[in-house]
């Protein structure tokens, strides 16, 4: 177990004054089984209005609008959480499972990916969670790390077709693997102990609990990891969105940081 300090910051600049604006933001980790949320922070600029609500997958939203004309607009998130609580989560709400075992947006297989599939020796694993263990590795043996060769509307398919991604593609394509194995698999939106970028790793169902898989770093999800959000891929957990009038051209600057605290009467030196 962990206690650890999370800090996640985002502006977006524009070219031209922006008139209105309406946005929504999904990054506030929530307590459950794995991790405790201490305390959160939010500053948000600018905002005339700020609401608080939870979307069908239940992650924590932030959505507002702004009626005035601005160029730049910026939120920052910090707060505390205890993690590594537990190996796993239930199962939750049944009704919405069929959601995490189908083809769905980013995760549609192609016939690169299902061959790829196809080529796989399953037959020695015996429970879901072995089964996604196995896939887990086989992906991090196959499929290389490189930044700046995909994007955020990159298929699985298409970046399996490349052979290298970042971790959004990590997480599609062992999405897409678990699925053909009859796995429930859902996508992860979180932060790593470290200095930079989110993070995003894999869920699947196994005996009716969720167990994490990072398939970028091909290991369990642990104490180092924060989650915020889950969905069917990764347009489902979106940090940030918006609808807005004029603007121009846009920059983007985000910096995540999570570091790990002393616990009450401990002693980190």
């Amino acid at each position: 177990m962990k206690k650890l300090h999370f800090d996640y910051y985002m502006q977006l600049a524009y070219s031209e004054q922006v008139q209105k604006c309406h946005f929504t933001i999904k990054c506030i980790p929530q307590s459950g089984d794995r991790q405790k949320i201490e305390e959160i922070n939010i500053e948000i600029e600018p905002k005339d209005s700020l609401e608080k609500g939870v979307d069908s997958f239940g992650n924590q939203i932030l959505f507002g609008n702004v009626m005035e004309e601005h160029d730049r607009f910026f939120f920052h998130i910090t707060g505390n959480v205890h993690t590594g609580l537990a190996d796993s989560e239930p199962m939750g709400n049944e009704n919405i499972l069929g959601v995490y075992r189908y083809p769905y947006g980013l995760t549609v297989p192609g016939k690169c990916l299902r061959a790829y599939f196809e080529s796989l020796n399953l037959s020695q694993e015996q429970s879901a969670y072995e089964k996604g263990i196995f896939l887990m590795h086989k992906l991090y043996e196959d499929f290389s790390y490189e930044k700046n060769v995909t994007g955020v509307d990159t298929t699985a398919e298409e970046a399996w077709q490349l052979g290298k991604g970042v971790c959004q593609d990590y997480a599609h394509i062992l999405i897409v693997l678990c699925r053909l194995a009859g796995i429930p698999a859902r996508y992860v939106a979180g932060m790593l102990i470290g200095e930079g970028y989110s993070h995003a790793w894999v869920e699947i169902l196994s005996e009716d609990r969720w167990y994490g898989l990072d398939p970028t770093n091909d290991c369990i999800v642990t104490d180092s990891h924060i989650k915020i959000g889950i969905g069917r891929d990764a347009a489902d957990c979106m940090i940030n969105k918006g609808v807005m009038t004029g603007g121009g051209q846009q920059t983007q600057d985000i910096h995540v940081t999570v570091t790990e605290l002393p616990e009450a009467g401990e002693n980190m030196s």
